[in-house]
C-alpha cells in the first residue's frame, strides 16, 4: 500500500493487540513505524481523503437538484456540509478499509492541531471501523514521544473538529457568495477570500500609502570630529542637530503631505544655509558641551512559533513563507523538530534542561541565565496547547551532528532553530550608551550643535549564540551592531577634520515583505499563523500581488477587488471585524460556541459577533445579495491618479483583458498599454505621457509598398511587435474564421518601439524567409523568429540560430552544416549565451544563470531548471528570488510513474474487540 510500513521490530502492543496506525504522509509513516512495536501497522493517508466538491462534477448525482449543491453545504439543515472522497484518494480508502480487517484498533496519529483533528474525524467517518478507535497524539517525532503517545491515547476531540469544519464552511460559503460578484462586476476567474481579501487589502493600502506620499527635503551637516592623537578611536562621526538652540527638522517632522507637522518647533535648512554654515565652521574651534552615559540590556529573543519562524526565515535565509513552511515540514516528519504549527513560545521543562545544559557546555556558564527562562505571550489569539518549534528530543543535536544527514535548505532552518532555542535560555547582553553633545559658532555667528552617540556591548550575553536580521525593506540596526566612541569629557576640545553638507528626502512606508505582512497580519489578529504561507501564496498565484525583489506589489486589479469590496462590502474586509472573527472561531475550539448556531448568525443573521458585525447586520447572505446590481462596473474598475499638465484626469481602468490608462482627450477617450511590471506607485505623470505616446492603436511607421496596409507597432501582452492594419472586409456573412489574418513580428531584442523603422518592420513581417532546399530530400529550410528565440526550421526539424542577425544571413550551405551536425539536447546542446550571470546557488554551489528555453526564460544551476513566473523579470530577478525558484523545483521532485496498488496481505484474524461507543457529531 502507498504509504505503508509494516514493522517487523519485536516488542509493542500489549496482549498481542494488533494495531492500525494512519498518519497524514509516507515520511512521517515510516519515521513512526521505526518506533512501534511489530503489532503496529503504520498507513499513509496523504493528507485529507475528502472534501467539500470543487466543482458541479463532484457533487453526486443524487444531490444535483438540490438549491445548495453550487455550496457543497445545506445552509438550510444546520449547515449540513456535503463531502466527497476526492478521484485520487478512492483506491486509497479502499486500501485502508482492507487493513482494518486485520487490526483489533484503530490509532488515529495525524497532526494534534485543528486541521489533523480533522483529517481524523473524516478518516473515522469514511471508514466506519467495526473495532474501537482512538486518538494518538504527540508533537515530535522520537523514540519517547511516539512510544509515550502510543501508550496514552485519546477520544476525538469533537470541538476541535467542529472548529475546523466550521472554518471550512465558512471559507466555502464566503468565497461563494462574494467571488461571483467580483466575476460580475471586475473580471471572470477572480476570487474573494476571508483572509485572502484582507491580507490583499493591507498590501493594496500600502501602496495607496506610497503612492499618495509627497517627498519633502531638508539638509543638515555631517563632520568628522577629531579627539587628539590620544584618543581611541581618534576621529569619530557627528551630526547637526541644532542652530541657535532650535532644533534641525529630520525626516520624521514631516508628514505623508510633504509638510511638516507642526508638534515641534525646528528649523529647516535648505543646501545654500547648509553649505553657509559648513563654510562658517572651517577651522572653528568645537567643545564637548554634555556626555551622557548609561548601561543598557536585552534581553533574548522567545523561541520560535510559527509565525516568527516564518519571519525570520524570510529576513535571515532569504525563504518565502512557503519556502520556510515546506522545509520545517520535512524536518518535523523526520524527527529533528518539534511540530511546526504553533502559536507558543512556552517550552517544556526537558527542551529547557537540555538548551541550559548545551549553552553551557558551548559557551560557559556565566553566558546561561540564572533562572529557566519560560516565555509567555501578549498577541491576540494565542494558542499555549503546543510547545514553540525548537530542535526534537530530550538532548538536542547540533548542527554540526545533522549535517550530512539534512539538505542545504534543512540545514540553515535547523541550524536556525537550534540557535534560536539555545540563545533564548541565556543570559541578557549587557552594554553601554553613550550620547555627546558638541558646540561651536561658526563665522556667521551662528550657534551650532552636533550630536554623536556610541554603543559598546561590554557582555554578549545571547548575542554569541544568535541575533535576529533587520527587514530588508524597514532597515535598521542589528543588536550586536556596536559604534564606538573615544573617552570623552565636558569641556573638552576638539577640532573638525571634515564637513559635509548633505541634503535628505523622506522616504514612503515601506512596502510589505513576506516578514513584514505576516508580522503585521498577527498583530492584528487576523487568519492563524499556521495559515499565513498559504493566504501569501494565494494572492500571488491569483494575480493580486507580485514581487519586486522581495517587496510585496499589488496588482491593478487588486486595487479593484479592494475598492469594490471596501465600498460595499466593507464589514467584509475590516480588519477589527475580521479579526473578531477568529476570537468566536476559537470559541468554537475551545466549546464556548455551538457551531450551527454561529453559522446560522453569521450567514442569515442573528446575535453573534460584535456590534456592527456582519452576522448583527442582517448576515452573509443578505450582505451580498442586496445592492449588487446597483454597483457600477465603470466606477470599480477605473482607478483615477491624477491631472496631467492641461488638467485631465488620468485613470487606470482595469479591463477584462488586463489594465490600461486612459483620459478624455478632444472629447474621445484616449487610452495606452501599462506594462506588467510597473508598480503603482511609479506610474508617474512623465511616465504616463510615455505611455500615451505610443497608444493602443499602435505607433504608425507608414505603408507597405507592397500591399498598401498601414503598418504599426505595437506593445503587446508578450512584448512589443509590428502588424499590419487590414482594409475593414464587406459583411458578406461570411464566417470570421475565413477572414484573413493581419502578419505579425515580434521585434527583435535590439529593437525598441520609439526606434524601429518601416524599413525593420517589414524585414520582419517577411519572415520566415526561405534559405534553400536541402538538396538531398528537397525539403524546404526557413530561417524563423520564434517567441523563444531565432530557429532554422526544416519539416519538424528545428535548430536554434546563435542571434537575431542570422535570421536575415544564413545561407543554405551554413543550414546544412547546421544540420549536418547530430542534433544537441539538454546540457550538451551548443547553448547560445545566457540572458544573465547571477551568483551561486546555496544548495548546489554551482552558478546561476537565466537562459531562454522553449516555453520561455528560465533559471538553472545546471542541476535543475525553473522556469520564470509571469512577475519576475530577466533584468531585476534577485539571487535570492532565482534559488528560491530553484528550491521549489526540487521540492516538487521528479514526476513519479505511479506503481501499481499492491495486494494487501492478510494476517490471521483476531476476534474482534468490543468497539468503544465513538462521539456522536454535533
Amino acid at each position: 500500500m502507498a504509504g505503508s510500513t509494516r514493522t517487523r521490530k519485536s516488542g509493542g502492543g500489549a496482549g498481542g493487540t494488533r494495531r492500525l496506525v494512519i498518519v497524514e504522509s509516507p515520511t512521517k509513516a515510516r519515521k513512526i513505524a521505526s518506533y512501534l512495536g511489530a503489532n503496529f501497522v503504520v498507513e499513509s493517508s496523504r493528507g485529507h481523503i475528502r472534501d467539500l466538491p470543487r466543482g458541479a462534477a463532484d457533487v453526486p448525482a443524487k444531490f444535483k437538484g438540490q438549491s445548495w449543491a453550487r455550496l457543497g453545504v445545506d445552509v438550510d439543515h444546520d449547515f449540513e456540509p456535503l463531502y466527497v472522497v476526492s478521484a485520487d484518494k478512492k483506491s486509497l480508502v479502499t486500501e485502508l478499509k482492507e487493513a482494518l480487517k486485520d487490526v483489533d484498533e484503530l490509532y488515529l496519529a495525524t497532526d494534534g492541531d485543528r486541521e489533523g483533528e480533522a483529517i481524523a474525524w473524516h478518516l473515522l467517518e469514511t471508514l466506519k471501523p467495526k473495532v474501537p478507535v482512538r486518538r494518538m497524539v504527540f508533537h515530535e517525532i522520537t523514540e519517547s514521544a511516539i512510544q509515550a503517545a502510543a501508550a496514552n491515547p485519546r477520544d476525538l476531540d469533537q470541538d476541535l473538529v467542529d472548529a475546523q469544519e466550521t472554518r471550512r464552511i465558512l471559507d466555502r460559503l464566503y468565497g461563494y457568495e462574494v467571488s461571483p460578484v467580483l466575476w460580475k462586476k471586475v473580471m471572470p476567474k477572480l476570487s474573494a477570500g476571508r483572509v485572502q481579501s484582507v491580507a490583499t487589502r493591507l498590501v493594496v493600502e500600502r501602496e495607496r500609502e506610497r503612492m499618495k506620499f509627497v517627498s519633502a527635503s531638508y539638509w543638515d551637516i555631517s563632520a568628522q570630529m577629531d579627539a587628539g592623537a590620544d584618543a581611541q578611536p581618534r576621529q569619530f562621526g557627528a551630526r547637526l542637530v541644532a542652530v541657535d538652540g532650535t532644533r534641525l527638522a529630520t525626516g520624521r517632522d514631516f508628514g505623508s503631505d510633504g509638510k511638516l507637522t507642526g508638534r515641534a518647533d525646528v528649523v529647516v535648512l535648505d543646501e545654500a544655509q547648509a553649505r553657509a554654515i559648513a563654510t562658517g565652521l572651517q577651522d572653528a574651534p568645537v567643545k564637548v558641551s554634555s556626555v551622557e552615559e548609561k548601561p543598557y540590556s536585552r534581553k533574548p529573543y522567545p523561541p520560535f512559533m510559527t509565525s516568527t519562524l516564518q519571519q525570520e526565515a524570510g529576513r535571515k535565509l532569504r525563504f518565502s513563507a512557503d519556502r520556510t513552511m515546506r522545509t520545517a515540514q520535512k524536518l518535523y516528519e523526520n524527527g529533528y523538530i518539534t511540530y511546526m504549527r504553533t502559536d507558543s513560545t512556552t517550552l517544556s521543562e526537558t527542551a529547557i534542561n537540555a538548551a541550559r545544559t548545551q549553552a553551557t557546555d558551548l559557551y560557559g556558564a556565566q553566558y546561561v541565565a540564572k533562572e529557566p527562562r519560560q516565555y509567555t505571550r501578549k498577541v491576540k489569539n494565542a494558542q499555549e496547547a503546543h510547545e514553540a518549534i525548537r530542535p526534537a528530543g530530550e538532548v538536542f543535536r547540533t548542527p554540526g551532528q545533522v549535517a550530512a544527514e539534512l539538505d542545504s535548505d534543512e540545514f540553515k532552518l535547523y541550524e536556525m532553530i537550534w540557535q534560536r532555542t539555545i540563545a533564548s535560555q541565556m543570559a541578557d547582553a549587557r552594554g553601554n550608551t553613550t550620547s555627546v553633545r558638541i558646540q561651536g559658532r561658526a563665522a556667521t555667528g551662528q550657534e551650532v550643535t552636533f550630536a554623536a552617540s556610541g554603543r559598546t556591548i561590554t557582555f554578549a550575553g545571547f548575542l554569541k549564540a544568535y541575533v535576529e536580521t533587520v527587514d530588508a525593506e524597514a532597515g535598521g540596526e542589528s543588536d550586536d551592531a556596536e559604534s564606538r566612541l573615544p573617552q570623552l569629557v565636558k569641556d573638552q576640545d576638539l577640532t573638525i577634520a571634515e564637513l559635509s553638507a548633505d541634503g535628505h528626502t523622506t522616504s514612503p512606508p515601506s512596502r510589505y515583505t513576506e516578514p513584514s505582512l505576516i508580522k503585521t497580519m498577527e498583530e492584528l489578529g487576523i487568519g492563524r499563523p499556521s495559515t499565513y504561507s498559504s493566504i501569501i501564496s494565494t494572492i500571488q498565484d491569483r494575480g493580486y500581488v507580485w514581487k519586486k525583489g522581495a517587496a510585496l506589489v499589488p496588482s491593478w486589479v487588486a486595487f479593484a477587488v479592494v475598492g469594490l469590496l471596501e465600498n460595499h462590502f466593507g464589514r467584509l474586509v475590516d480588519y477589527d471585524f475580521t479579526a473578531a472573527l477568529e476570537d468566536e472561531l476559537d470559541g468554537i475550539a475551545a466549546g464556548r460556541q455551538r457551531r450551527t448556531t454561529w453559522l446560522s448568525g453569521f450567514y442569515f443573521g442573528g446575535s453573534v459577533g460584535p456590534d456592527g458585525s456582519i452576522g448583527r447586520s442582517g448576515g452573509l447572505k443578505k450582505l451580498v445579495g442586496t445592492g449588487v446590481e446597483d454597483i457600477d462596473p465603470r466606477e470599480v474598475n477605473s482607478i483615477p491618479l491624477f491631472s496631467d499638465s492641461e488638467g485631465r484626469t488620468v485613470v487606470v481602468r482595469v479591463g477584462r483583458f488586463g489594465p490600461y490608462l486612459e483620459r478624455e482627450v478632444d472629447g474621445a477617450a484616449q487610452r495606452a498599454n501599462l506594462p506588467d511590471d510597473l508598480p503603482p506607485d511609479e506610474l508617474t505623470g512623465e511616465i504616463a505621457e510615455k505611455l500615451f505616446s505610443t497608444p493602443q492603436e499602435g505607433r504608425s511607421l507608414g505603408t507597405d509598398p507592397v500591399s498598401g496596409n498601414e503598418i504599426v507597432a505595437k506593445e503587446g501582452r508578450f512584448g512589443p511587435y509590428v502588424t499590419e492594419v487590414l482594409p475593414e472586409a464587406a459583411d458578406n456573412g461570411s464566417s470570421s474564421k475565413k477572414a484573413p489574418k493581419p502578419r505579425t513580428g515580434s521585434l527583435f531584442k535590439s529593437m525598441s518601439l520609439d526606434t524601429v523603422t518601416l524599413e525593420d518592420a517589414l524585414k520582419l513581417l517577411s519572415l520566415p524567409r526561405v534559405v534553400g532546399k536541402d538538396p538531398e530530400t528537397g525539403a524546404e529550410i526557413t530561417a524563423q523568429n520564434g517567441r523563444y528565440g531565432p530557429y532554422l526550421k526544416k519539416g519538424t526539424d528545428s535548430r536554434s540560430l546563435a542571434d537575431e542577425s542570422q535570421i536575415f544571413t544564413v545561407t543554405l550551405d551554413e543550414a546544412l552544416k547546421i544540420y549536418a551536425e547530430p542534433k544537441k539536447r539538454g546540457r550538451s546542446a551548443a547553448a547560445a549565451p545566457p540572458l544573465r550571470e547571477l551568483g551561486n546557488d546555496p544548495v548546489s554551489g554551482k552558478p546561476m544563470v537565466i537562459k531562454d528555453g522553449r516555453f520561455g526564460p528560465y533559471v538553472t544551476d545546471g542541476e535543475a531548471n525553473a522556469s520564470l513566473r509571469k512577475t519576475d523579470s530577466v533584468e531585476t530577478i534577485t539571487d535570492e528570488r532565482a534559488a528560491e525558484l530553484l528550491a521549489e523545483k526540487r521540492a516538487k521532485g521528479p514526476v513519479k510513474k505511479k506503481a501499481p496498488a499492491k495486494k494487501a496481505t492478510t494476517a490471521a484474524k483476531k476476534p474482534a474487540a468490543k468497539k468503544a461507543p465513538a462521539k456522536s457529531k454535533s
